[in-house]
Parts: structure tokens; C-alpha cells; sequence
């Protein structure tokens, strides 16, 4: 889907996915990690990076 290098940054760098709810949330990778940061929506603090399609 992804032809160029910044396009894909910007797409998919950086952005989670809430198990839960399957909000977008855009954080840094090691605060994912370490469980700081929750769902804007539902408080759910399990995340999954943003799937390539």
C-alpha cells in the first residue's frame, strides 16, 4: 500500500490500536511498553501497533 518512506512513517509510526475498542492512539513505543499509556476511550491500557494493509 505503501509506496515512499514517509508516507509510511507517517501511516503507521508511532500509532497503536486499544484491543478493546480499536481507538487509534498515537504514543511512543517504550511508554506502550512500560503500560503508561491507556485508551482516551475506555481506560484500557492493552495495545497493539497499527497493522500494515
Amino acid at each position: 500500500m505503501v509506496k515512499f518512506p514517509e508516507a509510511e512513517a507517517r501511516l503507521l509510526k508511532n500509532i497503536f490500536v486499544c484491543r478493546k475498542c480499536k481507538s487509534k492512539i498515537r504514543a511512543p513505543n517504550i511508554k506502550v511498553i512500560l503500560g503508561k499509556i491507556s485508551c482516551r476511550k475506555c481506560g484500557h491500557s492493552a495495545l497493539k501497533p497499527a497493522r500494515k494493509k
